[in-house]
C-alpha cells in the first residue's frame, strides 16, 4: 500500500449553510461546490487547502451516520482520509495484517472517489478513510 497524502479531513456539521460562512468569509477558503451522496445519507462541501481538503458533512437523514455522530459527539472532526494509490491493494494488505475494517470492499464517495473505512478500534480511536481518486 502506498499512502500518497492526507486527502481530506471530514468535519460533521449540523448545517452546511451555517458552517460555510466561517470557512469562506473568515478563513477565505472557497467552497468548490456541494454534492449529495444518497447512499451515505450526507451532503458534502469540499474546501481545498493546499494539496488537501476540508470536507464538511451534513446529514440528509436523522438516522444517517453523520446525524448519529453529531448526536453522540457533537459537531467537529468525524474522520481523516488518506489517499492511496490502489484501494483494493490497500484493503487486501490491511486484511492480511489482521486489521479490522468497516468496509471490506470500496464504495462510492463524494467527488467520484472510491472509499473504504478502517474501524476506529484498529486505529487507536480514529475513523480512518482510505480514498482513491483518479484526478484531484
Amino acid at each position: 500500500m502506498i499512502v500518497l497524502c492526507v486527502d481530506h479531513i471530514g468535519i460533521a456539521v449540523k448545517s452546511l449553510e451555517e458552517a460555510l460562512p466561517f470557512y469562506e468569509e473568515i478563513l477565505g477558503i472557497k467552497c468548490q461546490g456541494t454534492e449529495e451522496v444518497a447512499e451515505q445519507k450526507v451532503k458534502t462541501a469540499f474546501l481545498p487547502v493546499g494539496d488537501s481538503e476540508l470536507e464538511l458533512l451534513e446529514s440528509t437523514d436523522p438516522d444517517g451516520p453523520i446525524a448519529k455522530h453529531i448526536a453522540k459527539c457533537g459537531q467537529g472532526i468525524q474522520h481523516i482520509a488518506l489517499r492511496v494509490d490502489n484501494i483494493e491493494v490497500a484493503l487486501a494488505e490491511l486484511r492480511e495484517k489482521g486489521i479490522r475494517l468497516i468496509d471490506e470492499k470500496p464504495r462510492y464517495g463524494a467527488g467520484g472517489a472510491r472509499i473504504a473505512f478502517v474501524h476506529p478500534k484498529a486505529t487507536n480511536g480514529i475513523l480512518l478513510e482510505l480514498s482513491e481518486r483518479q484526478t484531484k
